[in-house]
């Protein structure tokens, strides 16, 4: 009954913050429900309505909440477009028939397949590489090679990772089972935890202030994180990101592991074409740089270059497997990490 009580009561508070967010207008409109949280993406739905005249109304929170919101509004949802992060979110609401296939040459063209999932039920707005942030002064890039070297025994005591709750690390052990098979998956997982400078805890901000600070000498984090930290308005956060060099693990094989953020059209979206419309507006070359510049991701558009500041990190090969697997090895990658013990 408690249980009933507080779905009910989380339904109630998402209702109203979505009705308070609009205003009684002829307008047309598109309603998105977003885990995303940058200004960059703000300053694109501004864009749009100025083009077009769709008013965008938007609901935000993380990802968890947003799925279990449109799960208890059914068919009589607001919500047309869903946005999140992570290929496992995306497999997640997918999973729960959250979304519905949609056909767009405009996004077939924009954005290459493996952005995208085979069925037309979601598509990349942008990805991120899990890169190893190291102490430039501890460690040298030549010392460095794959993610699966940081199990050698030179890496005991000085790995830095966050929880393995976490669904970015979720879908890096996704894609090592692409890769390996889950048994080698598992030893990874094992031999990794071995290697931890300390229990995993905080986010990847704190992965990387925690190199700098001496706890550990590499972290594995989200390449993004690393230009936002250096744009922060606390000198300590800068100075901490500037304490450490980026490396690209796997390239003399598989590649880097990427992970990607993007949007589907949901089920029941009440404004199906404006829901589309919208998603083809951020895979265009305008909005894709806005993404690039101001939020430091790397663009999913082919025709768009990084922000210089990533550029300056030099180009990269990335893990080439279609990001639905990584949704797809979800469960057992989640399996591995109870196993092992990855907190």
């Amino acid at each position: 009954m408690k249980r009933i009580q507080s779905l009910f009561l989380f339904s109630l508070l998402f209702a109203a913050s979505f009705s308070c967010s609009q205003k009684p207008t002829d307008q047309e409109v598109v309603n998105v429900y977003t885990h995303r949280h940058y200004d960059a993406d703000q300053q694109l739905f501004d864009a749009f309505t100025e083009e077009t005249g769709i008013q965008v109304n938007v609901v935000s929170a993380s990802a968890d909440e947003l799925i279990q919101k449109l799960e208890l509004e059914g068919e009589g949802s607001p919500a047309d477009v869903l946005i999140t992060v992570d290929a496992g979110r995306l497999h997640r609401a997918q999973e729960k028939g959250l979304f519905q296939p949609i056909s767009s040459e405009v996004l077939d063209e924009n954005i290459p397949a493996k952005f995208r999932n085979p069925e037309g039920l979601w598509f990349g707005m942008t990805y991120r590489a899990r890169i190893l942030a190291y102490h430039k002064e501890r460690v040298t890039p030549e010392s460095l090679d794959s993610y699966e070297s940081l199990t050698e025994p030179q890496w005991a005591g000085r790995v830095l990772i966050r929880s393995s709750e976490n669904i970015y690390n979720q879908s890096l052990l996704a894609s090592i089972i692409v890769a390996h098979g889950p048994d080698k998956a598992q030893e990874w997982a094992a031999a990794l935890l071995a290697n931890m400078a300390r229990d995993p805890k905080g986010s990847d901000r704190d992965q990387v202030k925690a190199v700098a600070s001496g706890e550990g000498d590499v972290a594995i984090v989200n390449s993004y994180y690393i230009g936002i930290m250096l744009q922060d308005s606390n000198p300590e956060t800068v100075k901490a990101a500037e304490q450490v060099g980026i490396f690209f693990p796997n390239q003399n094989d598989r590649g880097t592991h990427i992970n990607i953020s993007g949007a589907g059209v949901t089920r029941h979206a009440p404004n199906k074409e404006n829901a589309v419309r919208l998603i083809e507006f951020l895979s265009r070359e305008e909005a894709q740089q806005v993404l690039a510049n101001v939020n430091y991701e790397y663009p999913v558009n082919p025709n768009v270059r990084p922000s210089e500041l990533l550029q300056s990190w030099g180009t990269f090969k990335a893990d080439s497997i279609n990001l639905s697997l990584l949704g797809e090895n979800n469960s057992r990658a989640v399996m591995i990490f109870d196993e092992v013990g990855w907190k």
